[in-house]
């Protein structure tokens, strides 16, 4: 039996626009004409029910300047959105809960401040979600600028029973090139936790779906498909019979 895997089409905002980078690379970053309403429209007429979108002004300066264009889109749509970028305060979670946001991510503050982490878990159950940007192992933070010394498997080991709904686990040297994901090293961390993972960074194809569908382990609960589908090598219609 195929496993049912959630497919999130990603939205990334900056100032107040649709773009992508290259690796997190902001000097490598392309905007797309569509607004992120239109786009989150043309995810919801399309028939996918969970989008991932990500602050990445907020990203860059923690608080942020888009919330309303995200809180429009939640308002608008029945969409589950999971939402990510300059979360670093519980008030900042609440906000996002109370706005109806499915899944509130934390990524920097979360590895930072585990006490943050386990209280926001505690708090909302079932709304947290955790971003790990990893290169050879290890986390990066802050938008991948700062390397840490902290492996993303000693990290998880640390905080697995705290309640994290689910881990989005980007490796950043395929993020934005399309080069195809990192299926083998995300199966083999994610075997060996209970939380489950949500694959992001570098699908290029319908294939690359496809075979993360046809893995058959459990522990992967979806995938994130972002710069393929702005640049036109995967249709949304093609996307959309995956869900």
């Amino acid at each position: 039996m195929e496993n049912i895997m959630i497919i999130f089409p990603a939205i990334d905002i900056k100032d107040g626009k649709c773009v992508r980078l290259i690796r997190g690379d902001f000097n490598q970053m392309t905007s797309y004409e569509k607004s992120p309403f239109d786009q989150a429209k043309i995810y919801f007429q399309s028939g996918f029910n969970n989008i991932h979108i990500v602050d990445l002004d907020g990203a860059l300066q923690g608080g942020s300047s888009n919330s309303n264009i995200v809180k429009e889109i939640i308002k608008n749509f029945k969409l589950k959105i999971q939402i990510g970028g300059g979360i670093r305060t519980i008030d900042d979670i609440d906000s996002w809960v109370k706005s109806g946001a499915d899944k509130v991510i934390i990524g920097t503050a979360a590895v930072e401040n585990k006490n943050l982490l386990k209280t926001a878990c505690e708090k909302f159950k079932n709304k947290i979600a955790i971003s790990l940007d990893v290169r050879d192992g290890f986390i990066f933070l802050s938008g991948w600028k700062k390397q840490t010394n902290i492996l993303a498997s000693d990290f998880l080991k640390e905080v697995q029973n705290f309640g994290i709904s689910r881990i989005i686990y980007t490796d950043i040297d395929k993020d934005g090139t399309k080069k195809g994901p990192n299926i083998k090293d995300t199966v083999e961390l994610s075997s060996k936790f209970k939380i489950p993972f949500i694959i992001s960074g570098g699908i290029s194809s319908i294939e690359d779906i496809k075979r993360i569908k046809s893995l058959n382990n459990s522990n992967i609960e979806g995938v994130i498909v972002g710069k393929s589908i702005y640049d036109g090598d995967i249709k949304i219609s093609e996307l959309a019979k995956e869900i």
